[in-house]
């Protein structure tokens, strides 16, 4: 995992810390994924997934109710998941989800973000080959788990790659095989921390403490904006 799964880390809890940012990014996600696979988390892994992140992060079972409720709405008629990509300096690259009813809107936002901290939009799709989209799960080890045991339970699934590190154990996969991996878990009863789809880079780059400030200011600015629901970096 190392210092880019750390630094992930520790810039999230910088820039989640608020949970009046939090809950609402984490409502839309169970909202959109209700929306396109319907309000049964028993037959949605989308679903599901969404509500198991939110109890992560300690939202409310009422907020989690509320936001599966919304997916009816009909102000969600025109809700729709889209994603931009950009660029910064020392070589920093962004691609960036957003969950919004108004893409010009958006577009216009996050373009003019990227501009005030130092960045730059591009064309959608050139970053394709920059990123790969990944199955992630994260879950504490117990101390009964075979590592080496358990890589050979996941691997018809579709695990590609399996750490730990102080007891915190990552899996990752194709984005293809996120449904199968999840049901090996639950197969398995081990109780997942995480379970996401995310864009990882495919050749990391690791900056100095100077650079990454600058980076940072970037990913902050970009977050800011309520339609955006994740951005991810090339930090390694």
């Amino acid at each position: 995992m190392g210092r880019a799964f750390e630094y992930r880390k520790a810039a999230k809890l910088k820039r989640w810390g608020n949970m009046s940012r939090v809950f609402p990014r984490l409502g839309r996600s169970i909202t959109m994924a209700a929306k396109e696979g319907g309000t049964d988390p028993e037959s949605n892994a989308k679903l599901r997934t969404a509500i198991l992140n939110a109890k992560a992060e300690n939202m409310p079972k009422d907020n989690i109710e509320a936001a599966i409720k919304r997916a009816d709405s009909k102000d969600l008629a025109n809700m729709s998941e889209v994603t931009y990509e950009g660029k910064g300096p020392h070589g920093s690259l962004f691609f960036v989800e957003c969950a919004t009813d108004n893409p010009t809107r958006t577009v216009a936002k996050v373009k003019n973000n990227f501009k005030k901290a130092g960045g730059e939009m591009l064309n959608n799709g050139s970053l394709d080959f920059m990123f790969s989209r990944k199955s992630v799960f994260e879950f504490k080890k117990t101390e009964d788990m075979d590592l080496e045991e358990l890589e050979l339970e996941l691997i018809d699934a579709g695990l590609e790659e399996i750490e730990e590190e102080d007891g915190i154990v990552l899996v990752h996969g194709d984005y293809k095989d996120f449904g199968n991996l999840s049901h090996a878990f639950e197969a398995l009863h081990i109780e997942l921390s995480k379970a996401t789809l995310e864009r990882i880079a495919n050749n990391p780059v690791k900056f100095t403490p100077e650079q990454l400030e600058e980076i940072e200011k970037i990913v902050e600015r970009v977050e800011d904006d309520d339609d955006v629901q994740a951005v991810y970096t090339n930090i390694g």
